[in-house]
């Protein structure tokens, strides 16, 4: 084993400074992102990142938004997968942390056909996952009594899930949604 390398569920080795397209797997982004607790564990009960992403793709179908902008949702926290889930106020203070991790992101968009999301696109994204975040904190940390949460137009069900039913979930929204993407309709 190359110890430069990462050792993936797909039983691929992936080197984390030189990823592409072609070196991601829908395996090796599902069953971690399932597996990944939200904000470090430091939570009431266990909600993992797969799930938030699945929330907030959801949001953004309730909000009428594109199956490019859904997608986007649904993968916009795909580089923990590799990298794992490192909450925003440690993230900030990681020397070359955040290259590494727009690099792995620009691999897993390209890799399921939204490698060009726009800067618009992406706003909508950001949105929605700060929504998000803020309905989650409510529901799953300590110490946020006062905080109102963002309105949503979803009504995410931020409770306990088994693995493998969020693993599921989440690889056939990507499925379905990149495939939804990638049809000659959207692309007129």
């Amino acid at each position: 084993m190359d110890p430069n390398k990462m050792n993936l569920i797909s039983g691929h080795l992936l080197d984390p400074t030189q990823v592409t397209p072609e070196d991601i797997y829908l395996i090796d982004i599902a069953r971690p992102l399932s597996y990944l607790c939200r904000g470090v564990g430091q939570c009431k009960f266990f909600f993992s990142v797969g799930q938030h992403s699945i929330h907030c793709a959801k949001e953004a179908e309730a909000r009428g938004y594109s199956e490019r902008v859904q997608l986007a949702c649904l993968l916009h926290d795909g580089g923990e997968a590799y990298m794992n889930d490192i909450i925003r106020p440690v993230k900030q203070h990681i020397s070359g942390f955040r290259s590494l991790e727009r690099q792995f992101q620009r691999a897993i968009l390209t890799r399921f056909g939204i490698g060009d999301v726009t800067e618009e696109e992406w706003n909508k994204v950001r949105e929605i996952d700060n929504a998000m975040l803020t309905n989650e904190m409510k529901a799953l940390f300590a110490g946020v009594d006062d905080l109102i949460p963002d309105p949503l137009v979803s009504t995410p069900a931020i409770a306990p899930r088994p693995f493998e039913e969020v693993e599921q979930e989440f690889s056939e929204m990507v499925c379905s949604l990149s495939s939804a993407v990638a049809s000659p309709e959207n692309n007129v």
